[in-house]
């Protein structure tokens, strides 16, 4: 069942629903979350179940944006210990496509959290997002688990109709989706672990190292084998049916001009500065990274549902503001 998200009574309808133990397909800022009370280890088991998704895989809590900013009371069901420079990324960048690390209660979204002594916590700037998570707060529902709402280590959604296919086996019943529109940001949060005393980053989005470091005052630490687990961070993830491929559009050029018209079982996603056969499936990157970001999971799907054996894109330009794309395409190529 899919819900106009802007109407009033579908929000009241998903946080029941929520309340009741049931999963929401809901909107953010980055990609559509399928969502569950964080409380509830049975309800967060049914997003387990519904995405083949490991159980050791945590999932990340969203919560409703703190009064007046106040974002140490907002995260305190959840957390533990909040270290200073962590309470400066918050206060920089929530509500916003920012999920923070940070030592869990023992008692806390046990079940969310993969097994982990830590939980990744998010604030959805999405304003329907935030209009969902303050109406399941009215009925006792303090954070909602919500990974991407697809299968594991499919592409992600970024419009409910995508959330829609991917779920089409579940009943009415299972699963309601609220539409909240077009995804804004269009590609997953950026990670930063702050469990272990320095901001680590455990994967790019669209908040850069540059800005957070300017932000919490630190630099960030390099990545190592004790990091805890986070979303999206397998080798191979965001992956269509089809095989991607990434190449430079040198290598990307030569290629199409060797197999001419013979280019139809392939798909390209690259700049204009790439020609290819009229027969191919093509769309245009954008030459910025925001617009990019936007459009990206989309264009794979759409590639994808014309039936290609082959997805070849052009590799994304070298700069911090790329990596979040850069990173989708080299896990979906891997």
């Amino acid at each position: 069942m899919t819900l106009n998200a802007s109407d009033p009574a579908a929000i009241e309808a998903a946080a029941v629903r929520l309340a009741a133990g049931g999963l929401v397909g809901m909107p953010t800022e980055t990609v559509y979350g399928l969502a569950a009370d964080a409380g509830n280890a049975s309800a967060v088991r049914a997003i387990f179940e519904a995405k083949g998704r490991p159980s050791d895989h945590p999932l990340i809590v969203h919560i409703a944006p703190a009064d007046g900013a106040r974002w140490s009371a907002a995260v305190a069901p959840f957390v533990s210990e909040l270290p200073g420079f962590a309470l400066k990324l918050m206060t920089a960048f929530w509500p916003g496509p920012l999920t923070l690390i940070l030592p869990r209660r023992p008692e806390a979204a046990a079940v969310a959290a993969g097994g982990q002594d830590s939980v990744g916590l998010r604030c959805p700037a999405h304003p329907l997002a935030q209009a969902l998570l303050q109406a399941a707060r009215t009925r006792g529902v303090s954070g909602v688990a919500a990974p991407s709402a697809n299968r594991f280590g499919r592409v992600s959604p970024t419009t409910a109709a995508h959330v829609a296919d991917e779920f089409a086996d579940l009943s009415d019943e299972a699963l309601l989706i609220l539409d909240g529109g077009a995804c804004a940001v269009g590609i997953e949060s950026t990670i930063v672990d702050c469990s272990r005393g320095a901001p680590v980053l455990l994967r790019p989005g669209a908040i850069t190292p540059a800005q957070i470091e300017a932000a919490c005052g630190q630099p960030l630490r390099e990545r190592d084998d004790a990091a805890p687990r986070a979303s999206g961070t397998l080798a191979s993830h965001y992956a269509p049916r089809a095989t991607v491929r990434l190449m430079s559009a040198q290598q990307l050029q030569a290629a199409l001009d060797v197999l001419g018209p013979d280019a139809q079982h392939i798909a390209v996603y690259a700049t204009p500065s790439v020609r290819t056969a009229r027969a191919a499936p093509r769309r245009t990157m954008p030459d910025n990274a925001t617009a990019t970001a936007q459009q990206l999971f989309a264009v794979l799907r759409e590639l994808d549902a014309t039936g290609v054996k082959l997805i070849w894109v052009e590799t994304p330009p070298e700069g911090a503001e790329w990596d979040g794309v850069r990173d989708r395409l080299q896990r979906a190529a891997a």
